[in-house]
């Protein structure tokens, strides 16, 4: 870090002999200012180095995460400090008495806030991994306050001055491409976060980020709350359908509780979904889905829907400060699909065939049922149990069969074999030389084809009381050359299987998939080779695509003949087998389209509107009813479970972004599949360096048209569901 603040000095010496060369006039009262400004920055630093949250990283790899010293109590007195740094630092950038360049200004603001930014890694992992009511406390005093500190860096008007000069001068600057693109995003996010307000807007404006930071805390705290409840069972019988493997894992996950006698199926849907496809017992099935499907929604404490009209009705207030008509206009300015109207339009094509698809298998399903006169209507804790039955009678494909030869641990041996053979990434474990969050936690050396080193991977796979639901990946550290030195990557996967007790854990096929499609966020991270860092993020409907085509490879032959070994046997799952599930890969497809379809046509209408929503629940239910929500089914995230929009802004206006990503995906699969090599070297190599590697350094529509030869075809998409092609 040392090296960093050299440098930073140089060019702040540098900008301001530049103001004599320029002929610029710098009085000795700014000189002096100046110079107290940088004099702050190097006391406040030196103060930061000796707080191991806010330091650089020490140890091998270019530095590791110091998660033996990261604890609730040690965080606020590293944000005090930290956001006093980072102050500093904007104040010493936008007070510069020297004419705003873009290495004293855009590159100067890459530097800034290293300090703050490594703790506020430490605490998201924490918050989202291992969360207590320590965690929650500083959460809950913090979320606003780092809010506060960003706003006064957005508003800070003098900062912005430079930015806005330079931007207006581009054309002169003799930048080339990338710098370019870092000034024009640098100055767009600027102004979309309201540096171009009056300061009685942005007095508003900074009010309300901060109110939403607290509401979405809360949502959090609630939501996590209601997940770490669970519906205990007293009566085997009452276990009849479950296999052994769900049944060992309910009786662990009771024990964990303190009732080794009884089985617990938890609030979660890695613990429900097994249930519901499986339990015999319907009263039981039927209890299980109404706790998860109300999962804040239950009238108590831990009810949601006031926090969610809060949220609305201050999102609408900030788009309309901000000059959009709407959140989600506001929220696609910097995506690829643009406009509302456009995402509208994907889902729409897709709708209509998925429901009348589910309409066909709720009809396959009650045909069974009343062939067995079980004398019921197929109701939505129906589903997924007669959508069973229906694949074991139609393509003789148990789930239970395909899951003895998805062993956990081999699948991530295959998941580190396709980044091999696609990339030629190697993956050395060296847990137990690292600290680790949680002993749970494994860390991965990846090294190139050429033997080089190329970052750090953590997997934390198993589902723990304090831990968010669902499955996600974390950036801990991204890859950047600018200040001259090479920084490597850092990043992790966070998943949600249940550990089995004894033995090896086994997962379901969408399990592994889901494995692979986080592990398609890691090697995003890991094969990045951008330069600055305001160039890594992409876009929120681009950033999904990199992950989901990697689901792909699970079934192929090379990943199923060497890793898709039944546990028992240590025979590779047989053609015959794999050719059942490829016959019923479209199975259920209505399902699982409407399912999360629904989701984000509900997200759509809600922030695709200029008066804000007050009653959650109402408008979820009169908004299914005229889209033609099939009665058999929910959402797969109501409203007032849905993390996704509720829990930060990530996602809002932005949860149709897995199908715009999707039709890329099936777009990419097919050239693939066409090339007749899955690890085809030529789309890998492409893959690599025109999908991966870049991040937003380039305009991604334009590197998908580079990297296809086209733009991305829809009907991919529809093909890859099963639905009619257009």
């Amino acid at each position: 870090m040392k090296s960093h603040l050299i440098a930073a000095s140089l060019v702040a010496l540098a900008a301001v002999a530049g103001c004599a060369t320029t002929g610029a006039s710098v009085s000795p009262e700014q000189a002096a200012a100046y110079q107290q400004a940088q004099s702050e920055v190097a006391r406040l630093t030196a103060q930061a180095n000796q707080n191991p949250l806010l330091a650089p990283w020490t140890g091998p790899y270019g530095g590791v995460p110091p998660w033996d010293q990261a604890n609730a109590a040690a965080l606020p007195a590293a944000f005090e400090l930290g956001i006093a740094l980072q102050a500093a630092e904007i104040d010493a950038i936008a007070n510069n008495p020297a004419p705003p360049t873009f290495d004293n200004t855009i590159v100067a603001m890459q530097r800034s806030g290293d300090h703050l930014g490594r703790a506020g890694t430490l605490f998201s992992v924490l918050s989202a991994n291992v969360s207590n009511p320590d965690v929650q406390a500083v959460q809950a005093e913090w979320s606003p306050r780092l809010t506060r500190a960003s706003n006064a860096i957005t508003f800070n008007r003098a900062l912005f001055q430079r930015i806005d000069t330079l931007f207006q001068q581009r054309a002169g600057l003799g930048l080339n491409a990338e710098q370019l693109r870092l000034l024009e995003r640098t100055h767009a996010g600027f102004v979309r976060a309201g540096a171009a307000l009056t300061p009685e807007q942005q007095t508003r404006l900074g009010a309300i980020n901060q109110e939403l930071s607290s509401h979405f805390t809360e949502f959090n705290r609630r939501l996590l709350a209601d997940e770490d409840t669970a519906i205990f069972i007293n009566t085997e019988r009452d276990l009849a359908g479950l296999p052994a493997s769900i049944r060992t894992a309910l009786r662990a996950e009771a024990t964990r509780r303190g009732r080794p006698n009884a089985w617990a199926v938890a609030n979660t849907r890695s613990s429900v979904d097994p249930f519901l496809t499986f339990a015999e017992n319907r009263r039981l099935r039927e209890q299980v889905w109404r706790a998860f499907k109300n999962r804040g929604d239950n009238g108590d404490a831990n009810d949601t829907n006031e926090i969610i009209s809060q949220i609305l009705a201050l999102r609408a207030e900030r788009a309309q400060l901000l000059g959009f008509a709407t959140h989600a206009h506001l929220r696609m300015d910097d995506t690829m699909a643009r406009e509302p109207e456009r995402a509208q339009e994907l889902m729409e094509r897709v709708w209509h065939p998925a429901v009348a698809r589910v309409r066909e298998e709720v009809a396959d399903m009650q045909a069974i049922a009343d062939r067995q006169r079980a004398r019921i209507t197929i109701e939505p804790w129906d589903y997924l149990f007669y959508a069973e039955q229906v694949r074991n009678a139609r393509y003789n494909y148990n789930q239970n069969e395909v899951r003895e030869y998805f062993q956990l641990d081999r699948m991530v041996e295959g998941a580190f074999f396709m980044a091999n053979q696609l990339y030629g990434l190697s993956f050395k474990e060296i847990t137990g030389t690292v600290p680790v969050f949680h002993p749970d936690v494994r860390v991965f050396e990846v090294s190139d084809r050429d033997g080089s080193y190329q970052g750090l991977f953590y997997l934390d796979n198993f589902a723990r009381p304090g831990k968010r639901s669902g499955a996600w990946a974390s950036g801990y550290r991204g890859h950047n050359t600018y200040t001259g030195e090479v920084i490597t990557p850092i990043t992790s996967n966070n998943n949600n299987f249940v550990q089995a007790p004894d033995g090896p854990t086994l997962i379901s096929l969408d399990d592994a998939e889901t494995l692979f499609h986080e592990f398609g966020h890691a090697l995003h991270s890991l094969l990045s080779e951008v330069n600055y860092p305001g160039l890594a993020g992409t876009p929120r409907d681009y950033v999904e695509f990199p992950s989901q085509v990697h689901e792909h490879w699970v079934l192929t032959r090379p990943i199923l003949d060497r890793f898709a070994l039944h546990y028992r046997t240590g025979e590779p799952m047989p053609q015959a087998l794999v050719d059942r599930i490829n016959n019923a890969s479209t199975f259920n497809e209505g399902y699982d389209t409407v399912e999360y379809l629904s989701s984000a046509l509900v997200d759509m209408a809600l922030h695709h509107r200029a008066e804000p929503v007050a009653d959650p629940d109402a408008f979820e239910r009169d908004t299914l009813t005229a889209l033609g929500m099939p009665r058999e089914m929910v959402m797969r995230h109501r409203l007032p479970q849905f993390g996704h929009l509720f829990s930060s802004d990530a996602y809002s206006a932005g949860y149709y972004s897995y199908l715009w990503s999707e039709v890329m995906d099936a777009d990419t699969w097919e050239m693939f599949e066409a090339s007749g090599n899955v690890f085809d070297p030529t789309a890998a190599a492409g893959m690599r360096n025109i999908i991966l590697a870049p991040g937003n350094s380039t305009d991604r529509a334009e590197a998908y048209r580079q990297f296809r030869g086209r733009d991305p075809d829809v009907n991919a998409l529809l093909r890859v569901r099963g639905f009619p092609a257009e």
